[in-house]
């Protein structure tokens, strides 16, 4: 089972009834009217400490590059729906996706204009192919703010401001061959 909770304006969460996952995480930028759908939806690798009432520096960062690119919502998804600040306990964990979290990545996606991939280094390659498929049945732009050096989406804590979206996933580059 699971809940929806929603403490102030404009912030929302989606937690197991058990509090052990975290479904979805969304804000609505102060001042803005109703939002039918999010703008811009996140996809990272698990949830830290940010709930319906209180936000992290990854969430506030998050929002700082939605708001600034126009966005007045966003919605936080994760490969992950296990919340630990270490994401070292994913692995030991029996069940670090949770019940319900392909079916509200989806729903989610459905609904957004955008998505944004930013997972960092540590997903699994099963979990990036569920994500992939997942954008590709929502039929949703998605983008990245840079890769690692093993080519993942990186994770926007620490990207400076200003960093320019990339389609993702990135299209691998193409040489010209020359003939002699």
């Amino acid at each position: 089972m699971s809940e929806l909770l929603i403490p102030k304006e404009g912030y929302t969460a989606h937690l197991s009834t058990c509090g052990t996952y975290r479904y979805t995480l969304g804000r609505v930028k102060s001042g803005v009217a109703a939002i039918r759908r999010p703008g811009v939806s996140w996809i990272m690798l698990n949830p830290s400490t940010a709930d319906a009432a209180q936000d992290d520096p990854t969430l506030r960062r998050v929002m700082a590059f939605s708001w600034a690119w126009g966005f007045s919502s966003l919605v936080v998804v994760n490969l992950y729906a296990l919340r630990s600040p270490q994401p070292e306990a994913l692995w030991t964990h029996p069940d670090p996706v949770g019940p319900v979290n392909d079916e509200c990545i989806q729903a989610t996606l459905s609904r957004s204009e955008r998505v944004i991939c930013a997972w960092g280094a540590h997903a699994r390659p099963d979990r990036v192919a569920r994500a992939r498929e997942l954008i590709a049945k929502a039929e949703v732009p998605a983008f990245h703010l840079g890769l690692t050096k093993g080519g993942k989406p990186r994770h926007p804590l620490y990207i400076p401001g200003g960093t320019e979206l990339l389609p993702w996933p990135p299209q691998p580059a193409t040489t010209a061959k020359h003939e002699a």
